[in-house]
């Protein structure tokens, strides 16, 4: 049995987070996001923000742990493992930030396939930054149109989830895989 792969995405503050937590209270698999995680352990070694004084050593991490998550999904005896941000988010923000990357990057979209994509919009009501999220509403905007342009160019259709209450959101989820 092939475990699918769904990709839960979108801008900052979007509530994908919320989703997650809601997916695995229904019993699904669901592997988190990793930003945190290869902040964190940047920190640990000295580097208080890895992402703004070395964004292409962060995005590598992403991308290979990111890379780690695909592949470790199909380890589980599942129909179906839900993804918190997936291979093409790194190249959606490195492109939002004009950063330059190789050519592995693109191979590595290329070559790794999602089976859905949903993508939440942005929503000003529910937005929050924090300690880790520093983008701005405005900033969260356009970060969000980075991701849709970028899913689309790797040939997805990314499903847009309504705003509604996380349950809501979870059952579309649900309802359209």
């Amino acid at each position: 049995m092939k475990t699918r792969k769904i990709v839960i995405t979108g801008g900052p503050g979007t509530g994908k987070s919320s989703i997650i937590h809601k997916l695995e209270e229904k019993g699904e698999k669901c592997l988190h996001e990793i930003s945190r995680q290869v902040t964190l352990e940047a920190q640990k070694e000295g580097i208080d923000q890895l992402f703004l004084e070395k964004p292409l050593l962060f995005s590598q991490k992403l991308l290979e742990g990111r890379l780690d998550q695909f592949l470790e999904a199909n380890r589980f005896d599942k129909q179906q493992v839900f993804i918190d941000r997936g291979l093409p988010d790194v190249l959606a923000y490195m492109e939002y930030f004009s950063t330059d990357y190789p050519a592995l990057f693109h191979t590595t979209c290329t070559e790794y396939r999602y089976d859905k994509i949903f993508i939440l919009p942005p929503w000003k009501e529910i937005y929050t930054s924090d300690n880790e999220r520093y983008e701005s509403y405005e900033e969260a905007l356009k970060i969000s149109s980075y991701l849709y342009s970028t899913y689309k160019k790797y040939g997805y259709d990314p499903i847009e989830v309504p705003k509604m209450t996380i349950t809501e959101r979870t059952e579309f989820i649900l309802n359209k895989i």
